[in-house]
């Protein structure tokens, strides 16, 4: 973490924007910020803040583009898991090192700074425990110290095939855990960790995946690390928790836990109105994923009710089908655009569509990332990216025109730096070990393909 100093003609500060803005970076963390500066260090012409991918699954990386065929019947994010437990048989604690990184230097490309990690593969296949019981996820971590990614760790508690308690199945293995192995797994997955920003968290599956007991230990594990849970993602899984709790997903957990800031609710996709209403005033984090929802059928978030109750949002990259900061933001808009038949519809007066999806994006990630970061201010780590500001269609763009222009028009091509907690790890658009990275991943690829 070298200290230096950033210079850029506009940036958006937690203000708005400001002209002329010189950035001082001392230990990791922003030190000075002085609008109205003469050029110095660093100078670039547009700084933002950088975001959190608050949702990833590192290993489904190696599956994109492998599950687009249609088998007999129906396809489904059902039908698709099972491809997922198959290619999981194959994975090598390298094989997910290699992978890990790889998408970790495309979403440091794609201008996310840091991720928080759902990371629930654990055991050998067959769930035989490693010698060390954290090693794949002592292996996410080495990919982060490799490309320089803030990582909040979360090691995922799944410990049962459904709400009625039966036991995993052969493809579910990998993950299993009853709750004192995985405390043990917790501990001895936090003494990877050695970057001075990187976070621990505690990730209950679900609630199909966890029992009751098991939900209630898992948060009271650690309470002050964020706290990260898959809810009311899919129809079918509504349709069993409410036959076996006697609520629905978001029902029950209000009523049984008290959800606050510390929470973050991934996808969230099937929500009654009432529902989206309460768990908005929680101050959680609704974690959307909308190039996977997409990809997997799981429905559209009601994200204009959510934003009108001032309910809190931020974005992931979940399966990693495609890693794309700015499409996650245009799709979130798009599918309230295409459903309620609008436009502009995340836009207020102050604000465009693409300040307040951004905004939205930076400051969620950061709170479910449990990470002092979602903004260019003075104690915050150093997580920030410029934009190419001679990209075409960003000629003549001031103020939030710039945002529209690179989430609408644009795409993360127009990402030139990324700093993440002040290190410099993308420039000219490409990350600082791209080649090596990307070597280690074609000679995983190489063989799993061939495999599969």
């Amino acid at each position: 973490m070298t200290d230096h100093i950033l210079w850029a003609k506009t940036a958006l500060l937690p203000g708005g924007w400001a002209s002329d803005v010189q950035v001082k970076v001392a230990g990791g963390r922003i030190a000075a910020v002085t609008p109205g500066a003469a050029p110095s260090g660093a100078q670039r012409g547009c700084l933002l803040p950088a975001p959190v991918n608050l949702h990833s699954h590192a290993f489904q990386r190696a599956m994109a583009g492998m599950t687009e065929r249609r088998g007999a019947g129906t396809d489904s994010f059902w039908t698709w898991r099972q491809l997922m437990f198959r290619f999981l048989d194959v994975l090598t604690p390298d094989d997910v090192q290699a992978i890990a990184a790889q998408v970790q230097m495309e979403m440091l490309e794609a201008g996310y700074a840091a991720v928080a990690e759902f990371h629930y593969l654990h055991h050998q296949p067959g769930g035989v425990a490693y010698a060390d019981p954290a090693e794949l996820a002592g292996r996410i971590v080495a990919a982060s110290q490799d490309t320089g990614i803030g990582l909040t760790l979360l090691p995922v508690l799944y410990q049962q095939g459904g709400c009625d308690g039966r036991g995993l199945t052969a493809g579910q293995a990998r993950f299993g855990n009853d709750f004192d192995g995985f405390a043990r797994l917790w501990q001895a997955a936090g003494a990877h960790l050695t970057a001075a920003d990187a976070r621990m968290g505690v990730a209950p599956h679900s609630l199909r995946a966890v029992s009751r007991e098991g939900l209630r230990d898992a948060v009271a594990l650690a309470p002050d690390a964020p706290l990260h849970i898959h809810l009311a993602e899919q129809v079918a899984e509504v349709a069993e928790v409410q036959a076996a709790y006697g609520a629905r997903p978001v029902e029950w957990l209000l009523a049984n836990h008290a959800v606050d800031a510390r929470w973050c609710l991934i996808h969230a996709t099937q929500m009654q109105p009432a529902e989206t209403l309460a768990l908005a005033a929680t101050g959680a984090v609704a974690g959307l994923c909308p190039i996977t929802e997409a990809n997997l059928g799981d429905g559209i978030f009601d994200g204009m009710r959510w934003a009108g109750a001032g309910g809190r949002f931020g974005v992931g990259s979940d399966s990693n089908v495609r890693i794309a900061l700015a499409e996650e933001l245009r799709l979130l808009e798009y599918s309230q655009r295409l459903r309620d038949r609008g436009r502009a519809m995340f836009a207020t007066p102050e604000r465009s569509t693409g300040r307040v999806l951004f905004d939205g994006a930076v400051a969620g990630g950061a709170q479910a990332g449990g990470r002092a970061s979602g903004a260019i201010r003075v104690g915050d780590w150093a997580d920030m990216l410029a934009l190419d500001m001679g990209s075409v269609d960003l000629e003549g763009r001031q103020g939030d025109g710039i945002l529209d222009a690179w989430i609408f028009a644009g795409d993360d091509r127009m990402v030139a730096d990324v700093w993440s907690a002040g290190r410099h790890v993308v420039t000219g658009g490409r990350h600082v070990a791209r080649e090596a990275i990307s070597a280690a991943y074609r000679k995983v690829m190489a063989r799993l393909v061939g495999r599969l």
